[in-house]
């Protein structure tokens, strides 16, 4: 990981030296928002990818929990943005994360600081490179997403992902690079870190919000270049053994950009690698975010170098 200073709490912080009080809330009870953000260096220079929105699901997240950042949006993304400039990394992954301090301790934590960090490091394809092209092997996790009314889902929360690494350690230990979890109701919801579209005779199936997924931008980001192609996007449950017999299958995320999936549960997924309509939709992802074609206004460039 690159050591580059980190932004704590409106001052940069050595790398070695950002650190918090082992009675820090969020350590032992999980009371943290975050997002993953991507800064690219495009064929027009380095451009944060949809910053404004993350930022403002950052503030979201936090709200839902109680959590006064301190910081309006526009303070955040300029924040961001000189963290980036001060690494001189041309292509990066950022990292905001607001938590509760050292204080009281117990499960009430309104009166324990809230701390906001920002760091950014060198991160290539979260999958694996050739996956963009050749998919990945998943399988159904047997641990399902949380059902509604239990933790708000729609918050980006630190403490939410306990049940994430659960399902990511289960698929690796097992010979998969991914799981996808089902809803309470045993319906297809998403990935341990990407939520999931499923191609089926030209159209493109999601899982709705109220199965406890995440709205992520990338996510939405892929709807709209869909539409922008005339495809049929609908959002809606699908039952577990639609993945069997998909035409193709593709994770989204911050991280996973757009992945297809080759396999699920040994059952081969079309083709058994990368499908037309994920490509056409993964290189109209990277003609905004390589190439610097922005015409939905999702990029914010950053003077590096």
């Amino acid at each position: 990981m690159t050591k580059a200073d980190i932004w704590m709490n409106g001052e940069f912080v050595p790398f070695d030296q950002a650190n918090v009080h082992v009675l820090t809330h969020a350590l032992h009870y999980g009371s943290s928002v975050f997002e993953g953000i991507r800064c690219y260096h495009t064929d027009k220079g380095s451009a944060i990818f949809r910053h404004a929105d993350h930022m403002q699901r950052q503030i979201d997240s936090a709200r839902i929990y109680r959590m006064d950042l301190g910081y309006t949006r526009e303070e955040l993304e300029q924040a961001v943005i000189e963290t980036i400039v001060r690494s001189g990394l041309k292509a990066c992954y950022i990292r905001p994360l607001s938590f509760r301090g050292a204080g009281s301790m117990g499960v009430n934590p309104i009166h324990n600081p809230v701390q906001t960090i920002i760091a950014v490091w060198e991160w290539g394809a979260y999958l694996g490179a050739e996956a963009l092209e050749e998919g990945v092997d998943v399988h159904v996790a047997s641990w399902n997403r949380m059902a509604p009314n239990t933790f708000p889902a729609m918050a980006k929360a630190g403490g939410n992902y306990l049940n994430a690494s659960l399902v990511k350690m289960d698929a690796v230990l097992s010979g998969f690079t991914e799981g996808i979890m089902l809803s309470a109701g045993g319906h297809v919801a998403e990935g341990s870190g990407e939520n999931i579209f499923v191609v089926k005779n030209g159209k493109l199936y999601t899982a709705p919000v109220a199965t406890s997924i995440l709205p992520g931008i990338t996510r939405e980001s892929i709807v709209t270049l869909a539409h922008g192609m005339g495809l049929e996007v609908v959002e809606g449950l699908i039952p577990r053994e639609a993945l069997y017999i998909a035409d193709e299958v593709f994770f989204t995320g911050t991280a996973a950009e757009v992945t297809p999936v080759r396999s699920i549960d040994h059952h081969v997924i079309g083709s058994g690698r990368r499908g037309p309509i994920t490509e056409r939709l993964q290189s109209a992802f990277f003609d905004v975010v390589h190439r610097g074609e922005d015409p939905h206004g999702w990029l914010t460039m950053v003077p590096v170098g």
